[in-house]
């Protein structure tokens, strides 16, 4: 348990009908690192990321989070991990500050404990106003600001995030990265999937690329992307060829 990985993934396998998501996916996530997983649109990301964190059952494999078997200690698993899905469904008909006391006290956390950490995570996602405001007229932004306070609230030592700078302003979005940041200093775990190379060379340590279900590379940032940047490197992983040169002639006329 003392030396486990944040989060090892071993053999991680899903199809669904004829199409196979998932094929055969194998990671390593170090402790006290900021992970990213990227990949093209369809490459299995989201599928692999909801296995991990127990949101869906895999055909074939196994997941553990600082040791704790996904699937045999669920209950265990899950309060070592935050999540923040791609599309995350909330009730809407909370006001922000009821939804992380609805949260924390279904996570068991003390009253006094739920009530102080919600107005600090409010105060520094900057929600303080919107707090009584209902969930279902909060922006896509504000969405995934209180989205990510549900996955800090019980204090994990894992955060697996999906795509969450997505729709979020930039000066949100700096305070975001620095949460992030201070929580990997302090020795948690960030996995963050993002389609922003960009953001996940300036933020990330390690890196996976995932395409068509497998990974077809991993491991620190600057072993994956060699002497190109990240981007290039992607591009050349995935066999992706960049358009947009030909045709729509009709445009310049």
């Amino acid at each position: 348990m003392e030396d486990s990985p944040a989060l090892w993934i071993s053999g991680l396998r899903k199809v669904f009908g004829s199409t196979v998501a998932v094929d055969d996916v194998g990671l390593t996530v170090p402790r006290g690192s900021f992970f990213g997983l990227v990949g093209p649109n369809g490459a299995g990301k989201t599928t692999s990321l909801s296995m991990c964190v127990g949101l869906l059952r895999p055909d074939a494999g196994s997941v553990r989070i600082f040791g704790a078997d996904v699937w045999a200690d669920p209950v265990r698993a899950k309060e070592l991990v935050g999540v923040l899905p791609d599309g995350l469904a909330l009730p809407e008909r909370l006001t922000g500050r009821e939804l992380l006391t609805y949260t924390g006290l279904l996570r068991g956390l003390a009253p006094d404990t739920v009530a102080e950490r919600a107005d600090e995570l409010l105060r520094v996602l900057e929600l303080t106003e919107a707090e009584r405001t209902l969930v279902i007229d909060y922006s896509a932004g504000m969405r995934k600001k209180i989205g990510l306070a549900t996955a800090l609230l019980h204090a994990p030592k894992l955060l697996v995030l999906d795509e969450p700078f997505e729709a979020v302003d930039p000066v949100s979005g700096a305070t975001i990265r620095t949460i992030l940041q201070r929580f990997v200093h302090a020795g948690g775990a960030v996995v963050l999937s993002s389609h922003v190379m960009e953001l996940v060379e300036k933020l990330c340590d390690h890196v996976a690329v995932i395409t068509r279900g497998r990974v077809v590379a991993s491991g620190p940032v600057e072993q994956v992307r060699g002497d190109r940047t990240l981007e290039e490197a992607f591009v050349h992983l995935v066999g992706g060829r960049t358009g947009g040169g030909e045709g729509l002639s009709w445009l310049a006329s």
